[in-house]
């Protein structure tokens, strides 16, 4: 084995290289919810033996008889009693209960770990979603549509706004994040170059977009859809479930505030920074591999009529008085009705369906084996997503029918009750939180898996809505995505970079960052808060706070 060079050594040493370190001990996101299964066994058994519960006022339906056989989804709250049908949902009283820590080691818990596997997978929305939001996106993005209208966003572009449109498209490719890191960035440095600018001040500015806001976008992607269920799932059948747009109206402003905070942050300080950009020897600039312009335009004629067919199906399905998408007691169309119930399965058609025609037309579809083949490809792609989401629903699982996350909700509840912190600390201290293991654990949902069944009844206890955490955690979780080590598409990113400046490595590419995340995280925590306390909704029907 080679020695380490000097150059080595000095990438191993101060902090990010002691994030990288620590970082790389972090087991597999498999591994690490086994160990924390395991961990909430043995802590179950432990708080069990010493009598651990806790006291609440729980609702209790009048004059109804709750019976010890009555079978129970894993994620609801199994301490609280369900009327008979028929019962009047209006005849309930509070009475106090007390909520026990119930132990996965006793003959009740072991009876539960081995009987509701599969129930817990099976019942494990988030892997519906999951196929479902992909299915369309992974037809698009097969049939180089999403890669297509990237070019075409850029392209268009007058030179005056050509940062702000970097930063803009790489937000909205979170749609298909990989789309996003292949394409977006490399065509964004080599923009920048053709137009006499630094190329690495459009790779920090697409890379920006892509990574660093990712968690919002002005149209709804798969990930809104994952994390959404896991929020409900966490709420354990408390207040009404939240769909998809709970935090659109905040997802729409933050994605153009922070793509116009990102194209100063280029213009202002990156740019600067790096001074005039003078090609290197042997370092050819051209433009990025572009489709055939002919079979382009024909399959982006093609996906217009699918979109615009699919669009006039919904509207007809939707708009007229009675149709089947309206509310059938008021006919409404927004809040918890049909249409919004359908949302997802309608953003699938419109990628699926204006994917497919889009292949067809370009020719990069011959027939329906390929968009088969796109689908199986994409489904295929999902297979360690699958395995970790099988380990995070009996992670859930097994906490919730322990009780912990109750008696943990209702403990710290009780105590920041009595201190009077405030909301807006405990959100402030929530987002640090997320932000710092951000650096050793930069995948969405892992992290929201594990925070989401404790804080989102935390939270609710102390009148902050879920949809707020919600909003709280996107704000969090995305900045830092462009500074870790453990990124997946950093070592692409700094290879893309070595284009433009030999020497460019991942301390280049970090370094080229550290001014979008840091900008983007002060005035994004500072947005939140400023909404939160204004009371905007953050969703059509949404409210910040529990009503």
């Amino acid at each position: 084995m080679a020695a380490n060079t000097e150059e080595d050594e000095v990438a191993q040493s101060g902090l990010l290289g002691a994030v990288e370190r620590i970082g790389n001990k972090v087991p597999h996101p498999v591994l690490m919810f086994g160990y924390l299964i395991i961990l909430v066994i043995g802590l179950s058994w432990i708080l069990s033996m010493f009598g651990v519960s806790i006291t609440e006022n729980v609702a209790v339906p009048v004059d109804t008889t709750v019976t010890s056989d009555i079978v129970h989804e894993y994620y609801e709250d199994l301490t609280v009693p369900i009327s008979e049908p028929g019962a009047s949902p209006k005849d309930w009283e509070i009475v106090e209960t007390v909520i026990p820590i119930k132990s996965l080691v006793s003959i009740e818990g072991v009876r539960f770990i081995f009987s509701s596997f599969v129930n817990n997978f099976a019942g494990f929305s988030v892997i519906a979603v999951t196929f479902v939001a992909m299915m369309g996106a992974g037809v698009a993005e097969e049939s180089g549509l999403l890669g297509s209208l990237i070019r075409k966003l850029v392209g268009s572009a007058p030179k005056w706004a050509l940062t702000f449109l970097m930063v803009f498209v790489g937000v909205l490719s979170s749609v298909a994040s990989d789309a996003g890191y292949l394409i977006l960035i490399p065509l964004a440095a080599a923009a920048f170059a053709s137009v006499g600018r630094h190329p690495l001040a459009g790779l920090g500015s697409g890379f920006a977009g892509v990574a660093a806001i990712f968690m919002v976008n002005i149209s709804l992607t798969p990930i809104d859809a994952m994390i959404t269920e896991i929020a409900n799932e966490a709420m354990g059948g408390q207040g009404q479930p939240l769909t998809i747009v709970s935090n659109y109206y905040f997802m729409v402003v933050s994605s153009i505030i922070l793509a116009l905070v990102a194209s100063l942050v280029t213009e202002k300080i990156v740019e600067p920074r790096l001074g005039p950009w003078t090609p290197e020897s042997g370092v050819v600039v051209a433009d990025e591999v572009m489709a055939d312009p002919a079979a382009d335009k024909k399959g982006s004629r093609y996906a217009l009529f699918g979109l615009l067919t699919i669009v006039a199906i919904v509207a007809l399905a939707t708009f007229p008085p009675g149709a089947p998408l309206r509310d059938p007691e008021d006919g409404a169309i927004i809040g918890q009705t049909p249409f919004m119930d359908s949302l997802l399965f309608i953003i699938m058609l419109i990628f699926l369906v204006s994917g497919i025609c889009y292949g067809v037309g370009a020719g990069t579809i011959k027939g329906s084996n390929d968009v088969i083949k796109a689908i199986t490809k994409t489904f295929a792609g999902l297979g360690g997503m699958v395995l970790m989401l099988l380990m995070i629903s009996q992670f859930i699982a097994y906490f919730n029918w322990t009780n912990l996350p109750t008696v943990i909700a209702g403990s710290l509840a009780e105590i920041l009750e009595q201190a009077n912190i405030g909301a807006v600390p405990l959100l402030i201290g929530f987002m640090l939180v997320i932000v710092v293991l951000d650096f050793i654990m930069p995948g969405s949902l892992p992290k929201w898996a594990i925070f989401a069944p404790i804080f989102v009844p935390l939270f609710m206890r102390l009148g902050v809505a879920p949809q707020t955490l919600l909003a709280a955690y996107r704000v969090a979780d995305s900045p830092v995505n462009a500074l870790t080590p453990l990124m997946v598409y950093l070592p692409f990113i700094a290879t893309i970079a070595q284009r433009y400046q030999k020497k460019a490595g991942i301390g280049t590419v970090v370094a080229l960052m550290l001014p979008y995340s840091g900008a983007i995280l002060v005035v994004w925590v500072v947005m939140f808060i400023a909404w939160f306390l204004l009371g905007i909704p953050l969703g059509p029907g949404y409210p910040p706070s529990v009503p």
